[in-house]
């Protein structure tokens, strides 16, 4: 099993800041590529930021400049810093992961569960 669990959401002043952060845990071999979607209430699900293992990065021109995502492969955890937070930015942020499960090395797409981020004008 592989779970991956996310944290720092909340709500924040427009002009702000918040740090997401997502782990990954449980039977895995490796990780490909880590990033963060985000839906917005009628919207449909969007890439905000990607990053692979070797570090090379993707944003949404959306967020360009104002996000920041990072990883730490030791740990198996990526990182979201959002900066200059805006209230279209509102949304359920998901982390995504694609990975090698241990074992069989089955290759699969895995997501955590949502944090909220809230961004009041």
């Amino acid at each position: 099993q592989v779970q991956l669990v996310e944290s720092g959401g909340g709500l924040v002043q427009a002009g702000g800041s918040l740090r997401l952060s997502c782990a990954a845990s449980g039977s895995i071999f490796s990780i490909n590529a880590m990033g963060w979607y985000r839906q917005a209430p009628g919207k449909q699900r969007e890439l905000v930021a990607a990053i692979t293992s070797s570090g090379s990065t993707n944003y949404a021109d959306s967020v360009k400049g104002r996000f920041t995502i990072s990883r730490d492969n030791a740990k198996n955890t990526v990182y979201l810093q959002m900066n200059s937070l805006k209230p279209e930015d509102t949304a359920v942020y998901y982390c995504h992961a694609d990975l090698r499960v241990a074992g069989n090395l089955r290759r699969a797409d895995y997501w955590g569960q949502g944090t909220q981020v809230t961004v009041s004008s």
